[in-house]
């Protein structure tokens, strides 16, 4: 619903073919009929669980089937549990692992063969400012340990894929508004809305600023862009 679909159809109107994927069919149906009405191509499948395995390899090889191959992955799905550290449970834990961390894995290991099949490629993962630092106005230790994860894992993916030709990147988003993170938005007084009051650029991100980043990892003008990090906030973790 968020970075996502900014990204189908940013990819789309550049001339990608788009495969997606979605746990909800009906947001993943919109999806693509938002691409195709503005003229894209866009197929995808629901519902697609990508905290399990199989599930993600066979989604990732019936989308190599259907287009003959696979030259980018854009690994944005994510699912975390937040909230006082106090409060995180053990289940709360291992979700936000498995649906932040585990499916990046599962992603990048059933593309990989296809990358190499294809004479190199690109996978950009979406990790963010909580890897690199903590949020004491919404407290997020899991996410943050996952998406560190994440950030680490691209590094070694970026020397595995060197020979082949596939690079390998993250990004880093700060506070973006979505219609998942909408509801820090909710008031003046709620968190969201008072970090965007204070932000050096006068707003907080939103998804298509993600996309348009990944979009360029993804294009050949990337080409010597490799196992970079690359923040995504406006200046705000840096700038008081």
């Amino acid at each position: 619903m968020g970075m996502g679909r900014a990204a189908a159809l940013l990819f789309a109107q550049e001339g990608a073919k788009v495969v997606g994927c979605d746990l909800n069919r009906e947001k993943a149906d919109e999806t693509v009929r938002m691409v195709r009405e503005a003229g894209g191509e866009m197929i995808s499948t629901a519902p697609v669980d990508l905290s399990n395995y199989a599930q993600t390899a066979a989604w990732i090889d019936a989308a190599a089937q259907h287009y003959g191959g696979i030259d980018v992955l854009f690994n944005n799905a994510s699912s975390p549990r937040v909230g006082p550290f106090v409060d995180l449970t053990l289940d709360d834990w291992h979700y936000t692992m498995r649906n932040e961390l585990d499916l990046v894995f599962y992603a990048s290991k059933a593309v990989w063969q296809h990358l190499i099949d294809r004479g190199g490629g690109v996978i950009i993962n979406t990790s963010s400012i909580s890897a690199v630092r903590g949020a004491a106005f919404f407290q997020q230790a899991a996410h943050g340990a996952a998406k560190g994860g994440v950030m680490s894992f691209t590094n070694h993916l970026a020397a595995a894929g060197g020979p082949h030709k596939i690079r390998a990147n993250a990004i880093l988003p700060g506070l973006t508004r979505t219609p998942s993170t909408e509801f820090l938005f909710a008031t003046p007084d709620s968190p969201g809305s008072k970090m965007a009051a204070a932000h050096p650029l006068g707003r907080p991100g939103y998804a298509e600023d993600i996309a348009k980043l990944a979009l360029f990892l993804a294009s050949d003008d990337a080409w010597y862009i490799n196992a970079a990090a690359i923040p995504i906030d406006g200046g705000q973790a840096t700038i008081e």
